[in-house]
């Protein structure tokens, strides 16, 4: 056998490492090819004019101020679950439960506001609600990571299936609370007096969301980046037992971050029902939970590229629905559009963490970066 027959065809190694502007260009490329590839199948399956079909992506987000404000809106609350989650993620506990979690904070909140609204001021009203979500959510999070960290139990399975569990709590007490009796629906919470709705800031009901989670961006990163136990939570991420040498105690910082990532999901089921939608539905998180998996890792476990990642991800849903409207087709193929983009970002990634070296004509490997 000789030495061509040997050598592969495509050989795949892992980079040491790529610089970030290149990085960047692998993305643009996938995304362009992305917006390619979406053209051709709206033109095959549909018939339409795909220019025709991107603008009223862009008129779906941005059309209007309202549509604007709406975007970043879904994207402040998608980017406060992603940062919720990602601490839990970077030390490899798999925690599925943001879903579960945000539940818990909007039951949290939702219950203040309907037992303590003729008992107290709205100020220490809107503090009790916000210690309450907090509280509910970790605690929502710290029952796996207790399990986890004494019994090794398998915390994907275990954070799944406390999501159903907050849901049907959220349902049953919906029974309890629904307004009007027999409608199945809570209603608008305190709609007359707005007792525990947070306020307005320029007369805009999304600002503060906003702003509280353009805040929560910054501290994660830096808690993350510069702080002992951002530190020890990627040091337990890379090796557990390495981590064990150097003195940390590992059952420790899992079941601290899972209270902060289930504190932080409860301040997003806060910032829900106390701050825009003044109510509460099994349907109140539109799986944000889930999604926020998907946006931390094609983040890369970075709070700043979050941002990014987020308002991708917000910005092809509303363009999804605006397509739907405009063109009179369902919302499946907006949908089809959306999961195309997603798949090229996300095998973008491919080649930025590996390389491909192709067999040259005199049967050794020649090197192809791509």
């Amino acid at each position: 056998m000789n030495e061509k027959t040997r050598v592969p065809l495509v050989h795949i190694s892992r980079r040491q490492s790529l610089p970030w502007y290149r990085a960047w260009a692998i993305r643009a490329a996938a995304i362009v090819l992305a917006l390619l590839a979406c053209a051709v199948i709206t033109t095959l399956l549909t018939g339409e004019n795909p220019i025709a079909v991107y603008g009223a992506m862009i008129e779906g987000a941005f059309g209007t101020s309202r549509r604007i404000w709406v975007l970043l809106q879904n994207v402040a609350i998608l980017l406060c679950v992603s940062l919720a989650v990602t601490p839990a993620f970077k030390m490899r506990f798999w925690n599925i439960g943001g879903e579960g979690q945000i539940m818990a904070g909007c039951l949290a909140t939702a219950a203040c506001m309907i037992t303590l609204r003729d008992v107290m001021p709205n100020w220490l009203l809107i503090v009790t609600m916000f210690v309450s979500s907090l509280l509910a959510g970790a605690i929502w999070g710290l029952i796996p990571a207790f399990f986890k960290a004494k019994w090794n139990t398998n915390e994907t399975l275990f954070t799944l299936m406390m999501n159903y569990v907050a849901t049907q709590l959220v349902a049953f007490f919906i029974i309890i609370w629904e307004s009007p009796k027999g409608s199945g629906n809570v209603g608008i919470i305190n709609q007359s007096t707005q007792a525990g709705w947070l306020p307005y800031i320029g007369g805009n009901r999304y600002l503060l969301n906003i702003l509280v989670v353009a805040l929560l961006t910054v501290g994660m990163y830096i808690y993350l980046k510069y702080t002992k136990h951002g530190y020890e939570i990627a040091v337990v991420g890379e090796s557990e037992r390495t981590a064990r040498y150097v003195g940390i105690k590992v059952e420790r910082v899992i079941m601290r971050t899972m209270l902060i990532s289930g504190a932080i999901c409860g301040l997003a089921g806060f910032l829900l029902v106390a701050g825009t939608d003044h109510t509460i539905t099994t349907t109140i998180s539109a799986s944000r939970g889930f999604t926020a998996v998907m946006v931390s890792w094609l983040a890369k476990f970075s709070p700043i590229f979050m941002v990014l990642t987020s308002f991708l991800i917000e910005f092809l849903s509303r363009g999804a629905s605006e397509i739907a409207t405009q063109f009179g087709l369902n919302h499946a193929f907006g949908d089809i559009l959306t999961g195309v983009i997603l798949f090229f970002i996300i095998g973008s990634e491919f080649f930025i963490t590996y390389k491909l070296h192709f067999r040259g004509h005199s049967g050794k490997a020649a090197e192809k970066n791509v």
